[in-house]
């Protein structure tokens, strides 16, 4: 039966999956869009160092890696390719660079070491790649740079030596990977995956479960050979949690915007459910859709009375903040928070702080909300410093009048990841050719769907 099910998968795909959204540009949106995505990708053609192929978490001066933006950046630099942006020999040095520093950097116990058992330390010195702070083992983070080391191995499918070179790389760097070594053994989560692991503390007792942006990591961690998949999809699906929390929204919520982002940037999950989804007679795609519309009515509701909130004026998610210094008229803001809402009750925090990134790394799921989002941004704050070298700053809060200084490199990749896929389905056909994908989709039973 699994054997049909995977044979329908792969004849299927092409006729459902990769439709794209019905939602004719005009000339300026296009332009618009253009420009955004454009400048949005000189984050990472400035905050790299070329020698090791490593991208600063942000674009503050001595801001170290994160293996995130290293993954998410990837493909960014093909689609460059692709847009003649870059030069194609350009998108090979980077991509090659930063592969062979992964292959030859050290896999140990060592607290200084980059990463051990195939996964890395969330942070990573900018000069050397050695683990900075005392950062985690990230499986998450893991799971987005072999995200973009498995886009890596697919796009460059050519004869030239460096496509080549590219794919067995990729394919060394992917297959590193334990699976069982970030499996938890025992306790309340026994068989999830754990958040992560340091020599110092060893494993995360929590693993990865309930919905948000960790679904891709148990489609990976499946497809990747990884024991008991299906006890761990089900400690994966154990809190999800579904509400209507506005009437035609009822969704499986997760109230920043990233949650939904993350996930659905590498996988086309069009028309494609597990069963838990069949069930509810969407797709993870339709949900993410839902979410969106969720934030911008609570936006147009605007329960806390924050300034600027309305129709055209919405995105909660992860992002920087005003800080506390900047508290006044009985109003307290956060440094760099998740911020969120599903909906009036159900709100994980709101400071009234806004990021672009909530908005155009959605666009694909509600582009009629979300680009006359993203144009009144840039009418009403842009000229205050809100639109920059890299497009977007990251974040901003009107009531505060505050404008963030950095940007984000898991913020900027998502810009023009989505964007690209908006527009050409490019990384979702290119991942979605993958096999571990396939076989991670197989075994945790997504299937397609025709919606009626």
């Amino acid at each position: 039966m699994k054997k049909l099910l995977l044979i329908l998968l792969l004849v299927l795909t092409p006729v459902f999956n990769f439709s794209q959204v019905d939602y004719p540009l005009a000339k300026d949106q296009k332009e618009y869009l253009d420009t955004l995505q454009r400048r949005t990708f000189n984050y990472f053609l400035q905050e790299i160092n070329e020698k090791n192929g490593l991208v600063k978490d942000r674009s503050a001066k001595e801001s170290p890696a994160s293996i995130a933006a290293v993954g998410f950046g990837l493909p960014t630099f093909a689609i460059a390719a692709e847009k003649g942006w870059i030069d194609r020999k350009k998108a090979y040095d980077i991509t090659l660079a930063s592969l062979k520093f992964f292959v030859k950097s050290e896999q140990s116990r060592s607290p200084k070491a980059t990463g051990y058992k195939g996964f890395y330390y969330h942070f990573l010195k900018m000069n050397n790649g050695k683990r900075e702070w005392k950062s985690e083992l990230s499986s998450i983070d893991t799971a987005w740079l072999i995200a973009g080391l498995i886009f890596c191995r697919q796009y460059y499918s050519g004869e030239a030596p460096e496509e080549i070179e590219i794919r067995k790389l990729s394919s060394k760097l992917i297959e590193r990977v334990d699976w069982n070594f970030m499996q938890l053994k025992s306790g309340k989560h026994k068989y999830g995956i754990s958040l992560g692991w340091s020599p110092e503390e060893g494993f995360h007792k929590r693993a990865w479960h309930g919905y948000d942006e960790s679904l891709f990591i148990y489609i990976l961690a499946a497809g990747s050979g990884m024991k008991n998949p299906t006890e761990a999809y089900n400690v994966w699906l154990s809190s999800y949690v579904w509400r209507e929390p506005y009437q035609g929204l009822e969704h499986l919520i997760f109230p920043p915007m990233f949650g939904h982002q993350y996930s659905n940037m590498f996988i086309d999950f069009r028309n494609l459910s597990d069963k838990y989804m069949r069930d509810k007679g969407i797709d993870y795609f339709e949900n993410s859709r839902r979410a969106v519309l969720t934030q911008q009515r609570y936006a147009i509701e605007n329960p806390l009375k924050w300034k600027g909130y309305g129709e055209l004026m919405w995105g909660l998610t992860a992002c920087d903040g005003a800080e506390a210094k900047n508290n006044k008229d009985g109003k307290e803001y956060l440094g760099y928070a998740a911020r969120g809402t599903s909906g009036r009750d159900s709100v994980l925090f709101d400071d009234g702080t806004l990021a672009p990134t909530a908005v155009a790394a959605s666009l694909p799921f509600a582009p009629e909300v979300c680009l006359p989002t993203l144009e009144n941004m840039r009418v009403m704050y842009g000229d205050k410093g809100l639109w920059d070298k890299y497009g977007f700053q990251d974040a901003f809060n009107p009531t505060a009048e505050w404008i963030a200084t950095d940007c984000l490199g898991i913020d900027q990749a998502p810009i023009i990841i989505m964007i690209e896929n908006f527009y050409s389905g490019l990384v979702w056909k290119t991942i979605m050719k993958d096999p571990i994908i396939k076989k991670g989709l197989e075994l945790l039973d997504f299937q397609l769907v025709r919606k009626e």
